[in-house]
């Protein structure tokens, strides 16, 4: 093969999780490359479909045409938007009823490797950062334009960086030089903000920014609080919630919601984490953790 297989994470737990059955529908969130939905709708055939949810237009339009003269093509309904609009989407799409949903809340291998918009910071590329390119807030407007305390807040709240302060003020004191404009400037701002022996650790030093930068562009925890609570409207009693996180800030969220919505049975004590053979094979599965629940 040409390119390299993008692989679902934690593909066995969200099947044994989901539980599909033939003829089911379930709804797939965040179907990114298509890995979990391709694996659910081989349970689910000859009339069981999957509703395919992605925000980014490249990666459902390469989806209807990697589908479009395959088997599947009648079990797949492809939808761009954001899952915030989920209830909304069902709605639109009559798509009833519903077995399952599954969001995994990892960034798909596309957008860090082809898309261009600056989510690598091993890349040089514009500091844009958005899934979708008609939302109107990117990281190089929050890097230029935001004031110092509010990029502050960035890095602090949404990518837990201690050295938020140093590096929000390294921001404003570079940005009144020349506009800070690629992810290697951006790179070498914090490479100065922070201190000689907290660049040599586990992780890359840039990691937290960039992270909290993506979540801020496009208000990622605000729109999974506002989705979850929509799953227990649409799934059937007996239907299955399952959701992969790879940050703490997301996972305490879920964790929240599980705990606190009556009506749904939480199915994992602890939340599942991938094992050494598909860390191994897949090093970015290290941060997943999957959390699953019945509707009762």
């Amino acid at each position: 093969m040409e390119e390299r297989v993008h692989l679902p994470v934690l593909q066995k737990e969200v099947i044994e999780y989901l539980n599909p059955k033939p003829n089911e529908n379930f709804i797939d969130c965040t179907i990114g490359e298509g890995g979990h939905t391709l694996a659910i709708i081989e349970r689910v055939l000859p009339k069981g479909r999957v509703l395919g949810i992605d925000w980014s237009p490249e990666l459902i339009q390469e989806l209807k045409i990697k589908t479009q003269k395959s088997k599947i093509k009648n079990n797949l309904v492809l939808v761009c938007d954001n899952f915030v609009n989920l209830k909304e989407i069902v709605e639109r799409e009559k798509f009833q009823p519903v077995s399952g949903i599954l969001f995994d809340l990892g960034m798909s291998s596309w957008h860090l490797e082809k898309s261009g918009r600056g989510f690598s910071f091993q890349k040089d590329e514009t500091l844009d950062m958005r899934y979708n390119p008609q939302n109107p807030l990117t990281a190089e407007k929050i890097i230029n334009q935001w004031p110092e305390s509010e990029i502050k807040k960035v890095l602090k709240e949404y990518g837990e960086e201690r050295f938020a302060k140093r590096i929000a003020k390294e921001v404003v004191e570079i940005r009144k030089i020349k506009p800070i404009k690629s992810t290697f400037q951006l790179v070498e701002v914090i490479r100065k903000a922070i201190p000689g022996e907290s660049k040599r650790g586990r992780i890359h030093f840039a990691t937290r920014s960039f992270q909290a930068l993506r979540i801020a562009v496009n208000d990622e925890l605000e729109n999974l609080k506002k989705a979850l609570p929509q799953t227990k409207e649409i799934l059937e009693s007996g239907g299955r919630l399952v959701v992969i996180s790879f940050h703490s800030l997301e996972d305490r969220i879920i964790k929240n919601f599980l705990k606190e919505e009556k009506g749904l049975q939480i199915l994992t004590k602890k939340p599942i984490r991938p094992r050494r053979e598909e860390i191994k094979i897949n090093p970015r599965s290290r941060s997943a953790k999957l959390r699953a629940a019945i509707k009762l």
